[in-house]
Parts: C-alpha cells; sequence; structure tokens
C-alpha cells in the first residue's frame, strides 16, 4: 500500500514533510534488512515509518489510530516500534526534565541526575579498562531506568508501561537496566523490603504481654505442657476403660456360646395350597 494512502487515513496528508520523511525511513528499511523476520507487515511498516517521521519533526500524530490501523495489538505494535527504530539506528533523545514535566515528578530531577551520574562512575569502575572505552549511557532506557527508580524511592507512582513505550526500549532491557542501577546504587534507589520483629517493636510488646499462655504462667495456673499432659493422662484412662469392656464382652461370649450366636431358621415356601384354591375357583 501506497505510504500517502495511509496517511490521509491518520489525517497526515497535509503535513508533506512527514510522508517525505516516512517515505525515506521505509527505503531506508528496505534497503537494510527485511522487515517480515521481526514479524512486521508492510502496512505495519509504514504506520511505524510515518509516527517516525512525525516524531523527528515534531507533528502530532494519533498513536490509537496508528495501532488500529496496523491490525496488531498495542503492546505487539510497541514492540514492533521499538524493534524497527533500534535496527534502522534511530535513537530517541530524553530529557530529564522534560519526562518529570510529562509524568509529574519535577521535585526528583535533581536526584535523576545524581543516580545516572553515581551509576556511570560505578559501572566504568566495574568493567576492566579495555571494554570502559565501548561502555555507552546514550541510551535512553538508562535515564528511563533511573527516573523510574527514583520515583519509586520517593513513592510517586509513574506508569511505567507508558515509560517504556515514552523512551523506546522493550521491558526485559528495561528490567535489566533497573536491577543493574539497584545493585550497584543501592543507597540511593534502594527500597528496603525487611520486615521488623515484632518483639523488637515496643508498641507491639503491650500485644505479647497479653496472650493467654504468658497470664495463666503469671497468675500461677497452668501452661500449655501442663495442658498436653492433662490430656494424654485422660486419653490412656479412656483406652483402659475400653479395653476392660472389651475383656468382659469376649468373656461372656466364651462361657455362653449359644447366647453370643443367633440361630437363623429358614422357612419353607409351599405354593401347593394357593395352586389347589385357583384351580377350584376355576371349575366352578
Amino acid at each position: 500500500m501506497d505510504i500517502s494512502n495511509i496517511a490521509r487515513k491518520l489525517d497526515l496528508s497535509n503535513n508533506n514533510l512527514v510522508v517525505r520523511k516516512a517515505a525515506e525511513i521505509r527505503r531506508l528499511c528496505d534497503a537494510q534488512f527485511d522487515s517480515s523476520i521481526i514479524g512486521v507487515g508492510e502496512i505495519c511498516k509504514a504506520v511505524i515509518c510515518l509516527e517516525i517521521a512525525a516524531s523527528r519533526l515534531d507533528a502530532l500524530f494519533d498513536r490509537q489510530a496508528a495501532v488500529k490501523l496496523s491490525g496488531m495489538s498495542e503492546k505487539a505494535y510497541t514492540r514492533s516500534f521499538n524493534s524497527l527504530q533500534n535496527v534502522i539506528g534511530f535513537k530517541i533523545k530524553l530529557n530529564i526534565k522534560e519526562l518529570a514535566v510529562q509524568f509529574g515528578c519535577v521535585r526528583i530531577i535533581k536526584s535523576v541526575q545524581t543516580m545516572l551520574s553515581s551509576y556511570k562512575e560505578r559501572f566504568l569502575a566495574s568493567l576492566p579498562a579495555s571494554r570502559r572505552a565501548s561502555a555507552d549511557f546514550t541510551r535512553p532506557v538508562f535515564t528511563a531506568a533511573a527516573f523510574y527508580l527514583c520515583a519509586k524511592k520517593q513513592k510517586l507512582k509513574v506508569d511505567k508501561l507508558r515509560l517504556i513505550e515514552v523512551c523506546g526500549t522493550s521491558e526485559s532491557e528495561f528490567s535489566c537496566v533497573s536491577t543493574s542501577m539497584t545493585d550497584l546504587c543501592f543507597d540511593c534507589v534502594g527500597v528496603s523490603k525487611e520486615k521488623k520483629d515484632a518483639k523488637d517493636v515496643k508498641e507491639n510488646r503491650e500485644l505479647l504481654d497479653v496472650l493467654p499462655g504468658k497470664r495463666r504462667l503469671e497468675d500461677g495456673g497452668y501452661s500449655s505442657d501442663d495442658e498436653s499432659s492433662c490430656y494424654k493422662r485422660h486419653k490412656k484412662m479412656e483406652e483402659a476403660k475400653y479395653e476392660d469392656w472389651k475383656s468382659t464382652v469376649v468373656d461372656s461370649i466364651k462361657k455362653n456360646p449359644e447366647k453370643g450366636a443367633k440361630k437363623v431358621i429358614q422357612s419353607s415356601l409351599s405354593f401347593s395350597k394357593k395352586t389347589e384354591t385357583k384351580e377350584l375357583q376355576v371349575e366352578s
């Protein structure tokens, strides 16, 4: 399908710059690789090229209409968009201030900048000298991950899936970078998940002091060990009574076997009288 027809369905036909830029990106895709390898059809490829061109030229683009026109789900479309963009080498530039304004977290701008600088220093220190020059921190996934972790540290709600979509990465890559940042900079973005013991908290001491077992011991009563031993003695007494009853029953059966066993008498059935009366009735 011609890219101009798709642009018309997305209300971009009047913007000739976007259409020409999308056609250029499409030719670049066709020259570099076969998009069907990553599961992107021709229509979906044209739609993605239009969105990349619109984002490059700061033009308005209807993402929902594009997803509907591509015939894919929103998640599959986002994954295809990120894959196609990474293959052709188009990188999204993320600004921390723009992210903070977009997600309503202006107060974490400074902490995100500090977090990124600390992560870069510690990550480079962990690498051998031969690999430090090739380390690339310009990808937007690092900025997005630092932004998300700082927001989480300060208990601010940030839509993770929307952030992944904005930075143009995958969920697996975002999770991998977030884990690396948490491990290296736990003092900056780490969130403690350890629960305090109830015995160490002063507010819970009163609750522990009024437990029933503790009250019995303080009042001079019996404890749980006394309860278990009493139950065992009662059970042994019941078993002894049962054995005595059983022995008396067995002895009585042995002494009087005729009373213990019931005699079964089988009654005989005779149909002769009934048949004779029927024959008399028929003759009469």
